[in-house]
């Protein structure tokens, strides 16, 4: 590919450190990378803010579970907006997702709305992997009903795994263009990231954010 789309395809991602061990310094590492390679965003864990960079930043909330109150999303959510952080990544209750109990999923994304107000975008992680179809339709409409920004398939840290294309095209396909949609999770190689922007994302969550765009094939996140 050419540089330009090199660039593009930067454009789209969320270069992210959420491991548990990450350091200060591992952090400030992440932001001059993105930096460098011209990602949209980095994407921390909420007791790393604030951050000093010149992309956005991106931070998670009810991360990794979601089985967290309504209330401590909210907070959670409200404390990282103070300190900074751009966007807001955050987890929901996955159980009431299979549950079929979508008015308390939105309830529970709409207290993160009402702290977490525009310009500050909210991404709802749905972990599309543990969900079938109908429970990620299902959640996918609560969070447009709530004023989410984007759907997200995957905190990359659930045993039922991370993106797929079906999933991406799913979502794409719920929330038509009112939404974005980031897909993130085991996504490791330069065709698997462009696989889930022609399955319509339109945001990637990636670790290996260098590796990818140098063709490569990274690990983790």
């Amino acid at each position: 590919m050419t540089a330009l789309e090199n660039t593009q395809l930067a454009q789209l991602i969320d270069h992210t450190l959420l491991k548990p061990e990450a350091t200060r310094a591992d952090v400030d590492a992440l932001a001059r990378e993105a930096e460098a390679l011209g990602t949209y965003s980095i994407c921390v864990s909420p007791s790393m803010l604030p951050v000093e960079t010149a992309v956005k930043v991106a931070t998670v909330c009810g991360f990794p579970s979601g089985q967290h109150s309504a209330e401590v999303k909210a907070f959670e959510a409200r404390e990282s907006v103070d300190k900074g952080a751009d966007e807001i990544d955050m987890v929901i209750n996955v159980g009431l997702a299979r549950a079929g109990q979508y008015e308390q999923v939105e309830h529970e994304i709409r207290a993160v709305r009402d702290v977490a107000k525009a310009p500050v975008l909210l991404k709802v992680i749905i972990e599309s992997a543990a969900l079938d179809d109908a429970q990620i339709v299902g959640v996918c409409e609560a969070a447009e009903r709530a004023g989410a920004d984007f759907v997200k398939t995957s905190t990359g840290f659930h045993s039922a795994g991370g993106a797929s294309e079906h999933a991406v095209a799913l979502m794409r396909e719920t929330v038509g263009d009112r939404l974005g949609v980031k897909a993130s999770g085991g996504i490791r190689t330069r065709e698997a990231a462009e696989a889930m922007v022609a399955a319509g994302a339109s945001r990637l969550g990636l670790s290996s954010s260098k590796a990818i765009l140098e063709g490569g094939t990274g690990s983790g996140y």
